[in-house]
């Protein structure tokens, strides 16, 4: 018969106590990753140059914590930019080491630097000739050794009060992941265009998404040519719904816009029906390219207070978008 364990008592939290810990977390863990910037040198270029070189994928590896990172590194690593997955230190001595190629680099993580799963590791990439870069905190550790480079890491408590559980050393592997990630997108050149391929769902996926895909085109587009009268123009306007009408010269440019904001302001003009766009018009209005970021668009309406912008392509309308297109999208 298995013994049953009894529950806790309860125990009263002390608030204060509660706050000094989390806040003595957060410092203790802040401080490691300021530690880690020393150590950004000539090892971390010759890492990025190797990756970069790499005619194969990134594969990263670890076990228990450093291996939960490692697989969050992975992800990074193949979102940005760098073809890159997960391989388990122990599933890779079981079979999984048929995964990786001559091609691939090994980026390996162990604390320690002494964990034996690794040993599989360190000799299947000497045997292939396989690219190996460590991260840990022992540069004189077997797998430091044994890798082409080394990203060593300062040692550090960890925040646990016991100085045991994984929690500063994971962070710290994890920056410096960030950092090697980041680093590579910059050298090469990934763009936020490249990255919307990569991200085409969720909230980023929207935030990518191009003027093209959400602009209104053809006749639902507000537009009057210069000369035209304001009662002429207010029918446009409110036809179509957008609470302005683009203004076009006598070769087709957007030259000026109608807004509500212009009708505030010369409502009290006695002849505003039967005067001209040209004399309301706001000249050489803000306008878009179909090739820019729905994200960048939202900026552009937030920081100029307007709630529709004209689409243009060689100073042609074609198209407008409105705000309520991109919030609708999932822009925000």
């Amino acid at each position: 018969m298995n013994a049953r364990i009894a529950p806790p008592a309860t125990v009263a939290l002390d608030p204060d106590l509660i706050v000094r810990s989390a806040r003595s977390v957060i410092g203790l863990e802040a401080s490691a990753i300021e530690a880690l910037q020393p150590r950004i040198g000539p090892e971390f270029v010759e890492a990025c140059r190797i990756i970069l070189a790499c005619k194969g994928r990134v594969v990263v590896s670890g076990m228990g914590k450093s291996g939960h990172v490692a697989r969050k590194i992975a992800a990074t690593l193949a979102s940005t930019g760098t073809p890159a997955f997960f391989v388990h230190a122990a599933e890779a001595g079981h079979g999984d080491l048929g995964m990786i190629t001559a091609d691939d680099v090994i980026l390996a993580l162990s604390w320690s630097g002494e964990q034996p799963e690794m040993k599989t590791l360190i000799t299947y990439a000497k045997r292939f000739r396989i690219a190996l870069i460590a991260m840990t905190a022992d540069g004189e550790s077997t797998l430091s050794k044994a890798a082409d480079v080394a990203l060593t890491l300062p040692k550090a408590r960890e925040a646990c009060p016991h100085n045991l559980a994984p929690t500063t050393s994971s962070l710290m592997l994890l920056a410096l992941g960030d950092a090697l990630a980041i680093a590579l997108l910059e050298g090469r050149g990934f763009t936020s265009v490249d990255f919307s391929v990569l991200h085409p769902g969720g909230k980023l996926g929207a935030m990518l998404k191009y003027i093209r895909d959400l602009m209104h085109t053809g006749d639902t587009v507000p537009l009057k040519p210069q000369g035209t009268r304001m009662s002429d123009a207010l029918v446009e306007m409110s036809a179509k719904g957008f609470g302005c009408v683009g203004i076009v010269d006598g070769r087709g440019r957007i030259s000026g816009i109608v807004t509500d904001g212009d009708l505030r302001r010369h409502m009290l003009r006695p002849d505003l029906m039967t005067a001209l766009v040209d004399d309301v018009m706001t000249k050489q209005p803000k306008t878009i390219s179909p090739d820019l970021l729905a994200s960048e668009a939202l900026e552009i309406l937030n920081s100029s207070k307007i709630t529709a912008l004209i689409v243009t392509e060689a100073g042609k309308p074609v198209g407008i978008v409105h705000l309520h297109d991109i919030l609708r999208a999932g822009v925000v």
